[in-house]
């Protein structure tokens, strides 16, 4: 029963996985527009830190090809998008056995 059960969650995280990336690029670019930007780190005191400001409104941009609308909301976008492409990547070939960057 355990052995069905980690391959019944397996392809679930599989799923899930590859999910994710299709919902954000059917929903549009300005779906998360609305409502005042804030910074995570702002919430607790840091304001120093106000460099994550934007950056859900403008990797939604970027993922829609609008790199005006992206470089906007926050210019780190251009970085930050890359790596979490490499790290969706690696979740999901580690799904499948495959182990790719294992300095990441």
């Amino acid at each position: 029963m355990k052995k069905t059960s980690k391959i019944v969650w397996k392809y679930i995280k599989i799923i899930v996985l590859i999910a994710i990336p299709i919902v954000l690029w059917i929903l549009p670019a300005n779906f998360f527009d609305q409502g005042k930007s804030i910074s995570l780190f702002a919430l607790f005191g840091l304001e120093d830190f106000i460099y994550s400001t934007g950056i859900t409104r403008a990797i939604m941009h970027l993922m829609h090809f609008d790199f005006t609308g992206a470089a906007e909301y926050n210019k780190l976008s251009f970085i930050v998008l890359p790596l979490l492409f490499l790290l969706w990547l690696k979740l999901l070939l580690r799904e499948f056995g495959v182990k790719i960057l294992k300095w990441f």
